[in-house]
C-alpha cells in the first residue's frame, strides 16, 4: 500500500517543479536558449509599437489602490543604500560630493551649498535602470535602436517615462530565510524553483503589476566581511521565464539581479538582457534590503506598498533614487 509521508510529499513537490514549463536545468541553459527566450518572453508591441513604458503599464489605477490598501500601520522603510564616497572593489565610481559654500565662506553670507555627481550604473549605488540602458543585437525594448543614443543621451526609452512615479505592491523574496542562512554566498544562483518555494513559504503569490525584490543578504555580508567584486549571488537565467509568467512590473535586488558569473557562456547578464530588452521591465539595482528584510520578518508580512520616484533627467538612461516600502 502506498503511504503518503513528508518525504513522499517533498518528492512530489520536486517532481512538480521539475515538470513546470519554466524549469530548465543549469546545465541546459546556453546562449542559444537565452536567444530563444528573447523571442519567447518578448513584450514588444504588447502595448503598441511606440510604447516606451513596458511592464510599468501593468501598474493600473486598480493596482495602485490595491497597494494603498496594504498600508495598515504607516511604517516606512528605505530601500536605498547610503551613498558611498570612497572607492572600493565594488565601487569604482564613488559618489561625488563637493561643497560650494561652507560655514567659513557662506554664499551671500547666509547659505551653505554643495554639488553632487555620480556614475550610478554598476554594482554600488541604488538606482533604477530605464529601458534604454541595454540592447540586444542593436535593439532595445520594442525595437528602438541603440545606435541612436548619442552624446546628448537617449532619444527614446528614457527615464522621464516614469516621472509620475511608481506606486504598486512590492514583494520581498527572502532567499536566505528560505535556505536558513545569514546570506547567500557570492556566486549562488537562485532558480525558479526557489522563487516558487518562497511563494509557498510566505503564502504571498506574485501578481501582475507587482515589483519583486530579491534579497540575498549582499550588504549584510559585505558589512560583516569586506567588499568584493565580480561575484554576486542572484537570479539564474532560467528565472526570467518564471518572472515573465507572473507579469511583474519591475525587478529589484540588493545587487545587480543576475548571478555573477552568469553560468551562461557568452552572455554576461542574461537576466538584465531578458528583463530590460525582451520584457520591457525596468530594474532597481543595489537596493539595501536589510531593514526591509528585518521589518518583514518581524511582522511576518512580505508584501507592502512600494513607492519610488526617479529624477526626471531628459534623455537619461536611469536614475539614482530612494525606494520606500510602507506597511
Amino acid at each position: 500500500m502506498f503511504r503518503y509521508t513528508a518525504s513522499t510529499a517533498a518528492a512530489f513537490a520536486t517532481l512538480i517543479l521539475a515538470c513546470a514549463p519554466w524549469a530548465v536545468s543549469q546545465q541546459s541553459v546556453d546562449q542559444a536558449q537565452v536567444d530563444a527566450w528573447m523571442t519567447e518572453l518578448s513584450n514588444w508591441g504588447r502595448w503598441g509599437a511606440d510604447d516606451q513604458r513596458g511592464t510599468i503599464n501593468l501598474i493600473t489605477p486598480a493596482k495602485r489602490k490595491q497597494a494603498i490598501a496594504l498600508v495598515r500601520d504607516g511604517i516606512s522603510v528605505s530601500l536605498a543604500r547610503d551613498v558611498e564616497k570612497a572607492a572600493a572593489p565594488d565601487n569604482n565610481r564613488p559618489f561625488g560630493h563637493v561643497m560650494l559654500a561652507t560655514g567659513a565662506n557662506p554664499g551671500g553670507g547666509q547659505f551653505v551649498s554643495d554639488e553632487y555627481s555620480v556614475g550610478y550604473h554598476g554594482v554600488a549605488h541604488t538606482h533604477m535602470d530605464a529601458l534604454a540602458h541595454m540592447s540586444y543585437q542593436g535593439k532595445s525594448y520594442n525595437g528602438f535602436p541603440m545606435a541612436e543614443v548619442g552624446e546628448q543621451g537617449t532619444p527614446h526609452l528614457d527615464v522621464t517615462n516614469f516621472k509620475q512615479g511608481i506606486l504598486t505592491k512590492g514583494i520581498l523574496m527572502d532567499i536566505p530565510r528560505l535556505k536558513n542562512v545569514d546570506w547567500l554566498k557570492p556566486g549562488t544562483p537562485i532558480y525558479p524553483e526557489d522563487l516558487a518555494a518562497w511563494e509557498q513559504e510566505s503564502g504571498v503569490k506574485v501578481e501582475p503589476g507587482d515589483v519583486v525584490f530579491i534579497y540575498t543578504g549582499r550588504w549584510k555580508r559585505r558589512d560583516a566581511q569586506e567588499p568584493w567584486a565580480g561575484t554576486f549571488a542572484g537570479l539564474h537565467a532560467s528565472a526570467a521565464k518564471w518572472l515573465h509568467e507572473r507579469d511583474i512590473a519591475m525587478l529589484g535586488s540588493d545587487s545587480a539581479g543576475d548571478v555573477m558569473p552568469s553560468g551562461v557562456e557568452g552572455v554576461r547578464q542574461p537576466i538584465h538582457q531578458m528583463i530590460l530588452v525582451a520584457m520591457g521591465t525596468p530594474i532597481f539595482d543595489n537596493c539595501d534590503l536589510e531593514a526591509l528584510a528585518a521589518e518583514c520578518r518581524r511582522r511576518n508580512r512580505w508584501e507592502f506598498m512600494l513607492t519610488a520616484a526617479p529624477i526626471p533627467v531628459g534623455q537619461g538612461t536611469g536614475s539614482p533614487l530612494n525606494p520606500i516600502a510602507t506597511f
